[in-house]
């Protein structure tokens, strides 16, 4: 094809790619609604869902994986300590440092957190959607699954 042909198809796809960020931020704010954040910020949920993901480590540690400095993340991790959602345990290979892990608090408000936008996002799709647009949703999802994949 020429470029006078190309152009349509890239400028579709533009427009889809526009669309598609507007509405996966519009998405991500609405499901962000249905979850107490206890007037975190956004950088200390990182955090949280990192120890979840990768599991205990160190402020050093979590300070390399956020981009941040040390004393910086220590600022983010001490509010998480003193609300009960990490804990700390001296590292039995180097006194001076702490591991950071979840509480068992923590693990059960991500885990109703997750619930809650499952449910939200559960209802939604019932009661807006036809089982034929459910279908094609599916199938949507499937094209965004391949868009996503490396």
């Amino acid at each position: 094809m020429n470029q006078r042909q190309d152009a349509p198809e890239i400028a579709r796809a533009s427009a889809l790619a526009a669309d598609l960020r507007a509405l996966f931020g519009k998405l991500k704010r609405r499901l962000r609604e249905q979850t107490d954040f206890k007037d975190l910020t956004p950088t200390q949920v990182a955090v949280l869902l990192r120890l979840e993901r990768e599991g205990p480590t160190t402020v050093s540690a979590l300070a390399r994986a956020e981009g941040m400095r040390s004393q910086s993340m220590g600022s983010t991790v001490a509010p998480l300590q003193a609300a009960g959602l990490v804990g700390g345990e001296p590292d039995p290979n180097d006194g001076r440092q702490t591991i950071l892990s979840l509480t068992e608090a923590c693990r059960k408000w991500i885990g109703e957190g997750r619930a809650a936008r499952n449910d939200w996002l559960t209802r939604n799709i019932e009661t807006k959607l036809s089982p034929e647009e459910q279908q094609v949703l599916a199938k949507g999802v499937e094209l965004l699954r391949r868009l996503a994949d490396d």
